[in-house]
């Protein structure tokens, strides 16, 4: 193998292109390991491609991952969900941000990347990618105002549960109305008095035509909006009283309908805090 890593490149590519702080995309992958292959497929991700497969990557500089034990999963809903079935699929979500405006070299970087990976030997294949997709960004709603941590620490911060919700509007026509009545309207009174922060919102983007192939294509493309609510307390002491009823108050507006809220609580990084407790 040549030691050859075109380093004089670097220096070229750093003085050109955005380079801002703001999360102007994600990449929000949930995923399931099959029966047997917890522990294995735990000890891969965060040792290996946690940092090979994200954080080491061009232009992604936050991430974090999350865990549904299976007393979470129990709570998720709607029962019959667009995105997991069962909606209790999907066990583990992985969270991050990439740098505004650097989407599209940070994709020729990953597809590169996971084939170098994939050639190696080095990705787990004894999983389902339940949910996977890049993500352009779109809102952040906040509970506070200007007071506590902005989305660009989302990732960093100790939150102590998030909750993923996944909306579909009714057409694609109607995406603009329903992120407008989320952004002003239905974020805003939900987030008052609630242990979340904030909500952070996106919608996805089809993935390359070179992916890997055991990654399916992202549905919705044109639909759907992706939210991420950053909670101050475990989601399981404040579900009933707080993410109960978000199906309803969606369906309500005439704007869509929610296909999944799915709440996780944040992996403890470099242990198997949890791998015993997702069946």
């Amino acid at each position: 193998m040549s030691d050859d890593t075109r380093s004089e490149l670097y220096a070229e590519l750093a003085a050109v292109g955005p380079y801002g702080t703001h999360p102007g995309h994600a990449l929000i992958t949930m995923v399931e390991p099959h029966p047997g292959h917890e522990y294995a497929y735990n000890r891969w991700y965060e040792d290996d491609h946690y940092y090979a497969g994200a954080m080491a990557m061009p232009w992604m500089y936050a991430g974090r991952r999350w865990v549904a034990t299976r007393d979470l999963q129990l709570l998720r809903y709607p029962e019959k969900s667009a995105v997991a079935q069962p909606v209790t699929t999907g066990c583990y979500l992985s969270t991050y941000w990439i740098t505004a405006g650097r989407y599209d070299d940070h994709m020729r970087w990953t597809v590169a990347i996971n084939k170098r990976l994939n050639r190696d030997g080095r990705v787990y294949h004894d999983r389902t990618h339940v949910l996977t997709a890049f993500q352009d960004y779109e809102a952040t709603v906040y509970r506070d105002g200007a007071a506590g941590p902005r989305d660009v620490h989302a990732l960093d911060h100790p939150y102590a549960g998030l909750v993923l919700q996944v909306v579909e509007a009714g057409a694609p026509e109607h995406r603009p109305q329903l992120l407008e009545w989320l952004r002003s309207r239905h974020l805003p009174k939900r987030l008052a008095g609630s242990p979340a922060a904030m909500v952070t919102v996106f919608r996805p983007t089809p993935l390359p035509g070179d992916r890997m192939t055991y990654v399916k294509q992202v549905e919705g493309v044109d639909t759907r909006l992706t939210l991420l609510w950053f909670l101050q307390a475990d989601p399981r002491e404040c579900w009933d009283a707080f993410f109960t009823g978000l199906d309803t108050a969606v369906g309500e507006s005439g704007l869509g309908r929610v296909e999944l809220v799915a709440p996780f609580v944040p992996t403890v990084p470099g242990t198997d805090q949890y791998v015993d407790r997702l069946r």
